[in-house]
């Protein structure tokens, strides 16, 4: 017979223990003969791949057994409850992250949570239709469907909270791109202003003769200048000018 995951010990119906291979696979209840098999899984970690199974047994005579962890019906109130532990750790951490990386951690972490205590809630709800008079089984799938509930609102909070953070994050960049330009602007204008009079000096200080040799020295300093702070700001008025749009027909 191939590899179960049901102990030998367990005297169940040989139509459950051929319904359960060598891994768990989803976590469902499955019933006959008035026996109860809940296949369940343990919390996951970020990245864990493979699911660690969990099965609770309820024979015709209503005697509850579990594996791998003994106790039975308490092993199934334990598995609850380590689901609850879980989800108040991520919610803790959800409450100290700020940055990207932290929020993106704290989804990695609620997601697989999140998924599994929503099939757990399922799972309970079909052993809840099996056994509608063990009131402990609604219970239990109350409280699954509370876990559920609050992991689900976790990650909608994780990721509002990365979407706020990401948004920000590119507000703040777009912020800083715009406030590069207008400096850039300011220096192109001003480089416009200068530029005439940085060109005409060079020129006029070059060796050659221009004709202007023997001009008063005040008169023809004040005429470069002039005409260079005209030229500049002629050039820097044509940086700035905004062509008009043209209307289209």
């Amino acid at each position: 017979m191939p590899a179960s995951l049901i102990p030998a010990s367990w005297q169940i119906p040989d139509t459950l223990r051929k319904r359960l291979g060598e891994i768990a696979g989803r976590q469902r209840a499955m019933s006959a003969e008035g026996h109860l098999l809940l296949v369940l899984h343990a919390p996951p970690l970020p990245g864990q791949r493979q699911r660690e199974s969990r099965l609770v047994w309820r024979d015709d005579q209503g005697t509850w057994r579990s594996a791998p962890q003994g106790g039975g019906l308490s092993a199934l109130r334990e598995l609850v409850q380590e689901f609850a532990d879980r989800i108040e750790k991520i919610e803790t951490d959800a409450g100290h992250a700020d940055s990207a990386d932290e929020l993106f951690a704290v989804l990695r972490a609620i997601s697989p949570v999140h998924r599994t205590v929503r099939n757990q809630h399922v799972a309970l709800q079909q052993a809840r239709e099996m056994l509608p008079d063990e009131r402990e089984i609604i219970v239990l799938r109350d409280r699954a469907g509370e876990l559920e509930r609050a992991a689900e609102l976790l990650h909608q909070d994780a990721v509002h909270g990365l979407d706020f953070t990401v948004a920000k994050q590119a507000e703040e960049q777009t912020e800083a791109g715009n406030q590069m330009a207008v400096a850039a602007h300011r220096l192109n204008v001003m480089a416009a202003i200068f530029l005439p009079i940085a060109t005409l000096s060079a020129v006029l200080g070059m060796n050659v003769k221009h004709g202007l040799e023997g001009s008063a020295p005040p008169l023809t300093f004040l005429g470069v200048v002039g005409i260079g702070f005209a030229a500049g700001l002629t050039l820097s008025a044509l940086i700035v000018h905004k062509p008009a749009k043209k209307n289209r027909p």
